[in-house]
């Protein structure tokens, strides 16, 4: 009998908090605050934790979005709040998943790419932990509570009695207790009340913080972590939905007069530092150029050694005969391979959401293969993967190649990782080549060092050692891989009596994602230091063999993916006076500075390290003599530098300025 008033009384109690008006919107609140913590203390993308402002902003967000519940009948909003809990859960996860591989959060770009996702298979997988699962606990947990209840109502009905009375609120009788006029006030006060409250909770701190250290957050073209640090992740999702709304709706911007004459100044001013009349300019003309830009192709393990072997044996005999950019930079943002693709032959930075081969793929550029074509040259690009990936079909229309092969056109006689293997894909390229006429442009994109570098046992041949069977072991055996597909892209242009008359470029597009910092201190044999791990993840090595071999040497000045194409037409002696270009050319002997998507920059003196805030005063600028931090005041001029290069580029791009300024020139 105590047994059975224990079990009544807590069944009573979980009734009354069951019926209690705001309970299960409390409980949700909790839920949902809970698991964008778990989400923020696996990013590790603040120097500080959450503070009380941050919670504020969080909890303040989720009332936004989920305040219209209450204007929903009460079992209705039971289940609504259900189906939210769902789908915010769900976009936390794929925020976390997709932060882990590109770090940074799904856009609607991105999500208008989503059709690739599908693609991407066991590197997805590969970024799931088991302890994620633990965000969807109570999701499950609340569908057997709703079945159970489901059940039990169920029998009631039948039944017709029960000992401890229904366990739902009993359905008013308007005409007794109160009119439905009443009642629909009273939902509607409530979710006002809601909406009001979220509001203040989450305007209010975000408008201090723009008032203080973040001022300009929304105006210049800030990195995704940055907005985020200030808006929360929900605040974050509400501010690209309305940025990406006012961007293809609202109409594009007026260009003032003054913002004209800035612009075309900045280009003219560019324009004097990369336009040089020289002993290279044209000493190379009529070469053939074949491009190789090599997926996840890092600089760190050049030269590098594991147990005796070496990890790049091809690329390092390569590189005596070669110049050698020691300090070449990935410039790429969230298009990743396509912004190393679109950045390298535009000249150009990418956007600072999705990528400019999507978004923007109809507006004017200056391209490198469209260049060259208008000079006589017969172009390809070469790809063993779908076409449509990357929305390359339509791009490389745009960028005016005359030959786009893709998956189709290759024999898959080497399957590996993603398509096919990169010694196959090379030796396929190079028949392919054979049937166009000279001098040809030929872009290459290899695939088999792609996230998450899993290799077929029959081609691993490096001893990786204590790496073995991890993520960082796989990497360099697809690195190793890679390289010698390298030695017989070689051999192959060699053999067709190309090698002496064709310029051959190979650079790594983006950095492998791996940022745990212990593999890299294991295989280098030293404690690396914040500087180290932002020039290990953010240096991917550019090698340049010429025709004849001069000008072979290692080349330690910075450097930078916008410095491609400019550099190349200068071999080609093919002037870049008219065209809108950011990048250094490598060969013009003038002070280089190159600026990263995230607003890092160097000069080959110092190098910063902007703060997940965005304030230039939280900032780490290093002096590259000691490789010690400096007074951040030295790094300022340099900053405001980078941040206008980045503002032009963007609205370069989006606003398709190059066809105005052009036509009012």
């Amino acid at each position: 009998m105590l047994s059975q008033s224990r079990d009544r009384g807590l069944l009573a109690l979980f009734t009354r908090l069951y019926r209690a008006r705001f309970f299960a919107y409390i409980v949700f609140l909790f839920l949902i605050f809970y698991k964008l913590v778990i989400l923020h203390n696996n990013l590790h993308a603040r120097y500080i934790d959450m503070n009380l402002l941050d919670d504020v902003i969080a909890i303040g967000s989720i009332m936004l979005i989920s305040f219209w519940v209450f204007w929903l009948p009460w079992r209705g909003r039971l289940a609504t709040l259900w189906i939210l809990d769902l789908v915010l859960t769900f976009l936390i996860f794929a925020d976390l998943v997709y932060y882990r591989y590109f770090g940074d959060f799904i856009t609607i770009p991105v999500l208008l790419q989503a059709g690739q996702v599908g693609e991407l298979g066991d590197s997805i997988r590969s970024l799931i932990h088991v302890s994620d699962l633990w965000l969807f606990a109570d999701l499950l947990l609340g569908l057997i509570i709703g079945l159970f209840l489901g059940v039990r109502r169920w029998r009631l009905r039948n039944t017709q009695r029960s000992h401890f009375g229904s366990l739902y609120p009993q359905t008013y009788s308007y005409s007794d207790r109160e009119s439905w006029r009443l009642v629909a006030i009273r939902r509607f006060a409530s979710g006002l009340m809601i909406f009001i409250i979220g509001f203040a909770m989450t305007l209010g701190p975000i408008r201090h913080y723009t008032k203080t250290w973040a001022a300009g957050l929304f105006e210049g073209g800030w990195w995704n972590i940055s907005l985020y640090n200030v808006t929360g992740l929900l605040g974050f999702h509400y501010y690209d939905v309305y940025r990406y709304t006012k961007e293809h709706l609202g109409g594009k911007p007026e260009l003032s007069a003054e913002e004209k004459q800035e612009i075309q100044q900045w280009f003219e001013q560019a324009k004097s530092r990369r336009v040089v009349q020289n002993d290279t300019f044209g000493a190379y003309r009529g070469s053939n150029i074949i491009v190789v830009q090599a997926e996840a192709f890092m600089n760190f393990m050049i030269g590098k050694e594991i147990g005796g072997q070496e990890i790049t044996p091809n690329f390092n005999r390569l590189m005596k005969e070669s110049l050698y950019y020691s300090n070449y930079y990935h410039q790429t943002g969230q298009g990743r391979t396509s912004d190393a693709d679109f950045s390298s032959q535009s000249s150009l930075h990418p956007l600072p959401t999705g990528s400019v081969f999507v978004r923007f793929p109809d507006h004017e550029y200056d391209l490198l293969p469209s260049i060259l074509k208008d000079n006589g040259y017969e172009t390809g690009a070469f790809h063993a993967y779908e076409s449509s990936f990357w929305n390359r079909l339509n791009m490389y229309k745009a960028m005016n190649y005359d030959h786009f092969y893709s998956k189709p056109d290759y024999k898959i006689d080497e399957a590996i990782g993603w398509s096919l293997g990169d010694k196959s894909f090379f030796r396929q390229s190079l028949e392919m080549m054979s049937k166009e006429q000279q001098p040809f442009y030929s872009f290459l994109i290899t695939l088999s060092s792609h996230h998450p570098y899993t290799l077929p046992a029959s081609v691993q041949e490096l001893n990786t050692g204590d790496f073995k069977g991890t993520i960082f072991g796989d990497y360099l055996q697809s690195v190793h891989y890679v390289d010698a597909a390298l030695g017989e892209l070689i051999e192959g242009m060699k053999q067709q009596g190309i090698w002496n008359n064709t310029i051959l470029v190979f650079y790594g597009d983006h950095d492998n994602s791996i940022q745990d910092k212990e593999p890299y201190e294991q295989l280098l044999g030293e404690s690396l230091s914040s500087l180290d791990m932002s020039q290990i993840m953010n240096q991917v090595p550019l090698l340049i063999h010429l025709p004849d071999g001069q000008h072979a040497g290692i080349y330690d000045e910075p450097a930078g993916q916008l410095d491609m194409a400019p550099s190349l037409l200068h071999l080609l002696g093919i002037s870049t006076e008219n065209d809108y270009m950011m990048g250094n050319n490598l060969f013009s002997n003038q002070e280089r500075f190159v600026v990263l998507r995230s607003g890092a920059f160097t000069d080959g003196k110092l190098y910063y390290i902007p703060s997940p805030d965005s304030r230039f005063d939280n900032g780490s600028c290093y002096d590259l003599t000691t490789r010690k931090l400096t007074d951040v005041e030295k790094c300022r001029i340099p900053y405001e530098e980078a941040n206008k290069r980045l503002s032009i580029s963007d609205r370069v791009i989006t606003e398709d300025l190059i066809k105005l300024l052009r036509t009012e020139e």
